[in-house]
Order: C-alpha cells, then sequence, then structure tokens
C-alpha cells in the first residue's frame, strides 16, 4: 500500500511539472516557414523571436478560457497535491481520499475544457506550412489522462 501511494504521489508531481511546461512554453503548433520553424503557444508566438500571440477578435475569447482553464488546472493539481499530504498525516485509518479525488477531477475537468477549445478554434492556425501539434499540446492530452486516473486512484484508495 505504501508503494501504490508513493507511485501516486510521483505520478501527481509529474503530472504538475508536466502541467506547467505545457502552460508556459510555446510549442502547442509548430510550422515551419522559409525564415525558419515557427511554433504558437498559448502566449506567444516564436520564430527567432518571440511576439504576441496575433489572435482575432472572434478567437480572442477562445484563447482566454484556454489560459484560464490551464492556470486553473494548475491550481487545482497543486491543491489535490497539499490536500493529499494534509490527509495522508491527518486521516483516521480505513478512510477514503474524497477530498483529493473530487480536487483531482475538478482539475482533470478543466484541463479537458481548455484542450478541447484549443483543438477546435486553433488547430491549424500556425502562420507556416506544415502545422502539426508541439509537445505542450501532448503533454496537456498526457495531463489530461495522469489526473484522471490520480483522481480515480485517490478516490477508491483507504488509508491503512
Amino acid at each position: 500500500m505504501l508503494v501504490l501511494l508513493a507511485g501516486i504521489f510521483v505520478v501527481h508531481i509529474a503530472t504538475v511539472i508536466m502541467l506547467f511546461v505545457s502552460t508556459i512554453a510555446n510549442v502547442w503548433m509548430v510550422g515551419s516557414s522559409n525564415v525558419g520553424t515557427i511554433s504558437t503557444g498559448l502566449w506567444l508566438l516564436c520564430n527567432k523571436t518571440c511576439t504576441q500571440l496575433p489572435v482575432s477578435s472572434q478567437d480572442e475569447a477562445s484563447l482566454k478560457a484556454v489560459q484560464a482553464f490551464m492556470i486553473l488546472s494548475i491550481i487545482f493539481s497543486v491543491v489535490a497535491l497539499v490536500l493529499f499530504i494534509i490527509q495522508l498525516f491527518s486521516l483516521e485509518k480505513g478512510k477514503r481520499f474524497y477530498m483529493t479525488g473530487a480536487v483531482m477531477l475538478v482539475c482533470w475537468m478543466c484541463i479537458l475544457i481548455a484542450v478541447s477549445i484549443y483543438t477546435a478554434r486553433f488547430t491549424g492556425t500556425v502562420y507556416a506550412t506544415n502545422p502539426h501539434h508541439g509537445y505542450c499540446f501532448i503533454l496537456a492530452w498526457i495531463c489530461f489522462c495522469f489526473s484522471f486516473v490520480i483522481g480515480i486512484l485517490y478516490l477508491v484508495l483507504r488509508k491503512k
């Protein structure tokens, strides 16, 4: 049981780190141009230098929503991690980590909303030829899977 809790804790920390990286780095979409590789993220358009991401007025609200939900997912994931540590030392034996699991599933839902909006509105909008998804987009989907599994495991596990 201790090994399982340690494993979940390590995967949870890895999820938090990957959420930070996927939100901060600007490699959600990548493409090539005559100048070189162009990448866009949630914040900047990067070529050789990074500039403000040009977004049409109709897509601006969608981009703000993606940014907000990715930041919320980081907050909820960190809160769930702190809550798990608190519950690990204060919860009675035989009790379940309901609060931690619920907060982690809220994090999961925030990631789902953010990545779904990005997929629907911004896939292929890189200002280059041959656009494809970058590693930040893939990390966000990996965090989506990890946060769901971790949230369900927190709900099922009992403190022994």
